[in-house]
């Protein structure tokens, strides 16, 4: 029972592959093709490494220049590299009828290296060997914290003021908070005619509606709902009516 469980769990489903595509070519990831992937490997540690590959470069997919198929040689090629394979050992037995070929047809060991060579450029394996890459701090992180350690001894026992200084201030270098960015919002209000005229419409509409609450022929009330003038033409219209 533990060996069926074993089988069937590092296998990869189609509804997993589907699920990690892109939305555009998610329909070409077919059962046949799932199953053949499921056939690749016979080593249980290899189809393991090889179906979480296969689910986690998918990235590379997006912009949709390569086929499905091309993507999963090529995630099987960089499988057998990253388990220790030398490029030709990867190129073998990721194609091993292409292989069986070059043999077949004479190449010798320069042609069949060149071939190698050739794909092991190709931009797809390059996008997924990038895929795989740990970054430097990530990979070095005990020599950071060691590192850190050592400077640290140093400020707090060295003979010298000077390698104490210098321990003190790495550690402030390298520990320091990281600056909060400020976002600053820079709005310039252009001051054309328009708003020149809007302004100067404004404040003739406040005088004219002050005269009329001195004259009496208008009420607060009636000045609070007004509406602001639009245009040019009223404005001249209700300064007539104002003086009248």
């Amino acid at each position: 029972m533990g060996n069926a469980l074993q089988t069937t769990t590092d296998k990869i489903t189609i509804e997993q592959f589907q699920r990690v595509m892109p939305k555009a070519i998610k329909s070409k990831v077919t059962a046949i093709m799932v199953q053949n992937i499921n056939g690749l490997l016979n080593d249980q540690q290899l189809r393991e490494n090889y179906r979480d590959n296969l689910l986690s470069y998918t990235h590379v997919m997006q912009d949709g220049k390569f086929k499905i198929e091309s993507y999963i040689a090529a995630v099987r090629y960089v499988s057998f590299k990253l388990m220790g394979a030398s490029n030709i050992e990867a190129y073998t037995k990721t194609f091993p009828d292409r292989f069986q070929r070059l043999i077949g047809e004479g190449a010798d060991d320069k042609t069949i290296s060149s071939y190698v060579t050739a794909y092991n450029k190709t931009i797809l394996v390059n996008k997924i060997m990038e895929q795989t890459l740990v970054p430097m701090h990530v990979l070095n992180a005990d020599m950071y914290q060691k590192a850190l350690n050592t400077q640290a001894n140093l400020m707090a026992t060295a003979n010298s003021e000077k390698v104490r200084s210098d321990a003190a201030n790495s550690i402030l270098t390298h520990l320091k908070a990281p600056e909060v960015t400020k976002m600053e919002l820079d709005v310039n209000v252009k001051q054309d005619k328009t708003v020149d005229d809007l302004r100067a419409t404004t404040l003739k509409l406040v005088e004219q509606q002050k005269a009329m609450l001195e004259k009496g022929s208008t009420t607060v009330r009636d000045v609070a709902h007004s509406t602001l003038i639009n245009t040019q033409e009223e404005a001249e219209d209700a300064e007539i009516v104002g003086v009248a």
